[in-house]
């Protein structure tokens, strides 16, 4: 049986299906407009239980997954949506062990689920040039346990500081054509880029600055998301999609080609 210990994570869907995630502290309590539910009573018991409040309202207790997490993420910022994320982590090949570097902190989404993916292993590194941001990102990082699989560094990745180079380096600037040759001397050799843009133009200018390096396996895409509404007999789309967050530039940069032998 998978249950819930002390120090876990939890999600507690109400009927109206409004989630709530915290960590199980033995003696605390979890108060809501629904009613009390102690922590005491969700330790020990299987995830998917049912549990009720002192007023009745039924709760169900489950594991959080890392979308979960992510749309939980407290933000100041406009944060990389969970569909965008997921091709990210697929395209950069971030795993167990994967060294990361992002430039762009933000609210910390990217951050949270690259510290996610890399494992007890790996290791991020998020660079960033506001200060609040990071302390904003640091506590989700925390809230979540995963804040020491990140180094989170004040500074411009214009300016980069000296580390061990990446496997994988994304970048979430408005001008990442003008940080892109400073940024690529922290990647490894063979190592994978990507960056997010939100306006066309910006990936233009992007694009151009990548063919001067020069880079292969160049793609640009957005990923648009329709959920569907889940009633067995009138099984139609929901009347809004996620469309449009960003375009996603990807790309492994190579040597450039020399003079050809004999000149």
């Amino acid at each position: 049986m998978n249950a819930a210990k002390a120090g876990d994570l939890v999600m507690l869907v109400a009927e109206d299906r409004k989630q709530f995630i915290l960590t199980l502290q033995p003696g605390e309590e979890f108060q809501t407009h629904h009613g009390v539910l102690e922590h005491d009573r969700m330790i020990g018991k299987s995830f998917g239980a049912r549990l009720d409040t002192h007023l009745g309202s039924p709760f169900h207790m489950l594991e959080p997954t890392l979308r979960d997490l992510l749309l939980s993420t407290k933000r100041r910022s406009q944060i990389i949506f969970p569909k965008d994320i997921g091709y990210i982590l697929l395209r950069l090949s971030v795993g167990p062990g994967t060294r990361v570097l992002e430039a762009g902190t933000g609210s910390g989404a990217l951050t949270l689920a690259l510290a996610w993916a890399v494992g007890q292993t790996g290791r991020v590194v998020s660079v960033d040039r506001r200060a609040d941001m990071q302390r904003l990102a640091r506590e989700n990082l925390e809230r979540v346990g995963l804040a020491n699989r990140v180094d989170l560094l004040h500074g411009d990745i214009a300016d980069p500081p000296a580390f061990e180079p990446a496997d994988a380096l994304f970048l979430d600037l408005p001008s990442a054509e003008k940080a892109l040759e400073p940024a690529l001397a922290c990647l490894r050799p063979g190592g994978r880029f990507g960056a997010i843009l939100p306006t066309a133009n910006q990936v233009s200018d992007l694009l151009a600055a990548m063919s001067e390096i020069p880079f292969t396996d160049v793609d640009v895409c957005e990923i648009m998301l329709r959920f569907y509404k889940t009633i067995p007999a009138r099984l139609r789309p929901a009347d809004r999609m996620v469309a449009h967050t960003g375009y996603l530039v990807f790309g492994r940069p190579v040597e450039r080609s020399g003079p050809p032998v004999g000149e």
